[in-house]
Parts: C-alpha cells; structure tokens; sequence
C-alpha cells in the first residue's frame, strides 16, 4: 500500500516507455502478492535453522543449513533473481523498485539465506557495463539468472575500507588471461553447495600498476572454468561469527587462478562501484526488513503479554493488562514503526529513482534521479542500519528475559542485524561520503537541490510539513557554516559527518511521514511518536554541529580533547 498509495507508483512507471506496462496496479500486486507467498512458505522456515545448525566447513567445501539449497534452487528457477534484469539476457525486466521490495521482505524472513543472491544485481551491472563479449557470453546470462552465484573480493588482512592497500596480484598471460595471487578475507558466500558455479570479482594489481587505488584493477575469477576443471580458487575457513550463521563468510585463497579483466586496466574501482551502490541500497533494505522483523515480533508478543496493571485500563477488573497498554512498550514500539514506514517510503522512492535514471526519456530528469540516489544512499544504509540494531535491541526489551533466550527468535535479529552498520562500508564512511564529498564537495548545490525537491509536492500546511520546511532551512544554513568554517579547520567536517547524516536521515523521515499523511494510510499513534520521540534528535544533532562551528578559528583545528 505505501508504493501504489503513498508514492503512486503506478504514475511513476507510466512515463518510463520501458516500464509503461509494469504500470498497472493489478500486475504490481500481483507479483508482490506470488513474492509475499514464496517468502512466507519458502525462505521464512528455514530461518531458525540457518542460525542454529549454520554452514559446516570441510576441508575446502561448505555445505549449507538444511534447505537452503533447496530453497535457492526453487527462488532462481522461479525467476526471482532476474526480476529487474533486462529480458535480452534472461531477465523479467520488471522495475527495480519491485527488486527492492522482494529483497526487504527476504531479509527480513531469513537475512542469511538472502546473504546469497544479494549480490547478484550488482555483479549483473559489473559484468553487463564492463566486461568484454567474450566474457558476457559466457557469464552474463548466468550471473542475470541467478543460476550462478557471485562475490566482490575486495577485503584483504591488512586492507580494510582502505582498498589502496590491496597486495593480491595479477600476472598477465601469453593468451589474455591473468593469473591471481593472494588471499581475500570476509567474503559472503566464497564458497557453498547453492549452485554449480561461483563467479568471483576480484580487485588485484597488475605488476607495473602504481601504489593506491589508481593500480587497482578488476578481475573475473570462476570457481570452474568453461573446461569443467576446477580454478585454483579455495576457502580456506569460514568465519565463526557474531550473527549471519546462515552465510559463510569465507577466507579466500587465490593460488595462481585464471582470471580475466574486467574493464580497464586500473580502473577497477569504477567497475567494482556499481556493485558497491546496488549493495549499499540492498544493506540498507535489511535494516529496514530485520527492523520490521523484530517490530511484528516484539508486538504480536506485546498483544498477548499480560504483566500489571495499565495506567489507563481497557478492563478495570482484569487481573493484568496486555504490555501494549503501558506506555513504555507502546513508545518503544511506535517508535520502531515510524523509522520502518519511513525508510520503506525513502527506500522505495530511491529504487523507482533508480528506475528514472536508467529509462526516462528526459536527461534533465534523469540527472535528477541520479543526483537523489548518490546523496539519499549512505544516508539509507548508515541510518537505518543503525536503527535495525537499535530497534531490535529495544524490542528484545518489550519480551524482558524472554527475549534474551533463544525461544522467541528476537535475539537472532539483534545478533544478525549489526554487521550491516559494517560491512559494504561502515557507517563512518557513509557520513564521511556524504558529507565531505557529496554536499561540501559542491558547495552543497546538489543538497539545496535536494531539500527544495522534499518540499515540491506538500502545498498543505500542516504542523509536521512546517516541521519539514524548518529542518531543510536549518539544513541549508548548516551546510552555508560549514563550508566557511572547514577552510579554518580542514578536519571539522570529520568530527560531525555522522551527526550531519542523521539529521539528515531525520529530515528524510519526517518528509516520508508528510507523503503517508496525505493518504489514509496514516496512523495518529506514529505520527505522535514521530514528533514526540524521534524528531527532537534533530535539534540536538544540529546543536552538537554548530557549538563545534562556533568553537573553530581561523587558527585551529579541532582535535579530540
């Protein structure tokens, strides 16, 4: 309902000639209708086992929980996987936006089964814009499909987020190929038992390339060549972790592996971006899914939970109320639904963005587009990926020790849910992309652009539309004082990125709660909520920035003391 009531979707793909007849409402409810059902019968059971048996390591293989394999088999040979990939390589073709909504609500039934084909959109991308022929003949079809899985090997022992400091290599052959050495760490599905073939995207240095990210280059590393023998490509471990047991997280060991250039030579960062975006949007659809996971967990329990007496009581002479009924847990509930309507709303209209910027017949608009997805997509995957694990955590405390225990599932979605403020970069640098590149980097044009196109289409003039036009001014006021101030102290912008994106994050929310508000969709409770317990944190955001603006001198850095 929030995408064919709230944001129309329907109107929105009738201007893409490539979507006009994905515009019908019926056709959209249809497919997220079959997709609710295969989620709900298929992926959701086997959750619970994904994190207690988990995935088994034996000697260079991984065998998967239970059903799994079977699960994966049934979800690519139904066509899910190729759902928003273009029909002229084995794909549905339908709006991206449709792709976000099935991975939010896969994530949220089983987020480590879904480990596995959440790359595959942004390995799709890679390939389809910068492999050769050669190479997209042989595995473009695959990759779009989902028949074959695939990976992105950046991380190394010693190289984190900072990629410059890759070491594996890459030794050109007489025949075109290369030959890789080295070894990738926490890779997501590196090795398992899902499909006949693993496709790897590895960034690699090429024996001339120069220090730093410029020497980087891409590379295509199968599991098994076209031959049927297999690569020198092997898992050395998988990973005893905090959460995510449904997932190996794999040590890679590359032992002079044929592979083949993707892209250009020391361009592999360009390449390898386009699965980092498609991730980054992807990572922050889970925060959505397992925030809304531990929400419909932690209420349905509060329905049933009979613990003292409410202060306002619908049954006077009942011995117990429902924990619904007191405000504590209602507060911590309603909260937790404002920020996943809210993100649902930012994230679906950042996907049918996504949708513009790849078929809309006006360049205007489509610079639009791509100007929303860049600056909306770290404030996505920061915000509430960090809410996913905030708001589990405060809904594991609506069950009370029944929480902490392993009955209810709760604990899981709090486990599972806090890499996600880490992996496909960590939160830190998702502030630091924002604010430093994205808005100051332009002199925050394309964030004005941003916050005048929040306030275009609410002409009311409610209580919660002014609060919006006051947090876009105080915004745009911020952004003026930063940009003069960072020229005194070049590290200023560092020490408040993440306030910057959370105010930010709120300012996104409360326009998602004006869009629902137009429509009867609203609830009064959550718009409550909204107003009384999350937007204060605005203020308080914007307060922290400006006292360290106020304390800056033309003379002085900010330093930790």
């Amino acid at each position: 309902m929030l995408l064919t009531r709230v944001l129309e979707v329907g109107n929105v793909l009738s201007s893409l000639p490539a979507h006009a007849e994905h515009s019908d409402q019926d056709l959209v409810t249809q497919v997220l209708s079959e997709m609710a059902k295969f989620v709900r019968e298929v992926v959701a059971p086997l959750n619970r086992d994904g994190d207690e048996v988990g995935c088994v390591f034996d000697n260079g293989s991984v065998v998967t929980p239970p059903g799994f394999a079977d699960a994966y088999r049934q979800f690519w040979q139904a066509g899910w996987p190729a759902i928003a990939t273009a029909p002229e390589d084995g794909g549905q073709g339908l709006p991206a936006v449709l792709e976000a909504v099935m991975y939010e609500w896969l994530n949220g039934a089983n987020h480590g089964w879904t480990m596995a084909p959440g790359l595959l959109h942004g390995a799709y991308e890679c390939i389809k814009h910068h492999a050769s022929d050669n190479l997209k003949s042989g595995y473009l079809e695959k990759v779009a499909t989902g028949e074959w899985l695939a990976t992105m090997c950046l991380t190394e022992p010693h190289a984190g987020s900072d990629l410059g400091l890759v070491r594996t290599k890459a030794a050109p052959q007489p025949n075109g190929s290369y030959e890789l050495e080295g070894t990738k760490i926490f890779i997501s599905g590196g090795e398992h038992d899902l499909t006949e073939n693993i496709v790897h995207l590895v960034l690699a240095r090429l024996p001339d390339a120069p220090p730093g990210p410029k020497g980087l280059s891409l590379f295509l590393a199968p599991k098994f060549l076209e031959d049927g023998k297999r690569n020198e490509v092997q898992c050395e471990r998988i990973e005893e972790k905090m959460g995510l047991h449904g997932s190996p997280t794999c040590v890679m060991r590359f032992d002079g592996a044929k592979a083949w250039l993707v892209g250009e030579h020391g361009r592999g960062l360009n390449a390898m971006f386009l699965m980092m975006n498609s991730a980054r949007l992807h990572v922050a659809l889970q925060g959505i899914g397992l925030l809304d996971a531990a929400h419909q967990k932690a209420y349905t329990y509060a329905q049933q939970r009979m613990q003292m007496r409410a202060p306002v009581r619908a049954d006077a002479k009942a011995p117990a109320d429902p924990i619904i009924q007191h405000p504590a847990v209602k507060r911590a509930l309603d909260t937790q639904r404002v920020w996943v309507d809210g993100g649902r709303i930012i994230a679906y209209q950042t996907a049918l963005e996504l949708d513009i910027v790849k078929h809309h017949p006006d360049s205007d608009r489509r610079g639009e587009a791509e100007a929303w997805a860049s600056l909306i997509t770290p404030v996505l995957k920061a915000a509430w990926t960090e809410q996913a694990f905030v708001g589990a955590s405060a809904c594991l405390q609506v069950f009370g020790g029944h929480g902490y225990v392993r009955e209810w599932g709760i604990e899981q979605i709090v486990r599972d849910s806090r890499v996600s403020m880490i992996y496909e970069g960590t939160n830190e640098i998702q502030a630091n992309d924002l604010l430093l590149r994205k808005v100051l980097g332009d002199g925050g044009q394309q964030y004005q652009n941003l916050l005048n196109k929040l306030l275009q289409d609410l002409a009311d003039e409610s209580p919660l539309v002014q609060k919006l036009k006051t947090q876009c001014a105080k915004l745009a006021a911020t952004v003026d004082n930063l940009s003069t101030a960072q020229r005194d102290a070049p590290d200023l912008a560092h020490w408040i990125a993440s306030d910057f994106l959370k105010a930010t994050a709120l300012t996104l929310l409360t326009w998602a709660w004006c869009k629902i508000n137009k429509t009867s969709l609203a609830n009064g409770s959550y718009s409550t909520a909204l107003v009384a317990w999350v937007l204060p944190e605005f203020d308080m955001r914007l307060s922290t920035i400006e006292s360290l603006i106020a304390k800056t001198t033309s003379a002085q850095t900010i330093s930790a003391a």
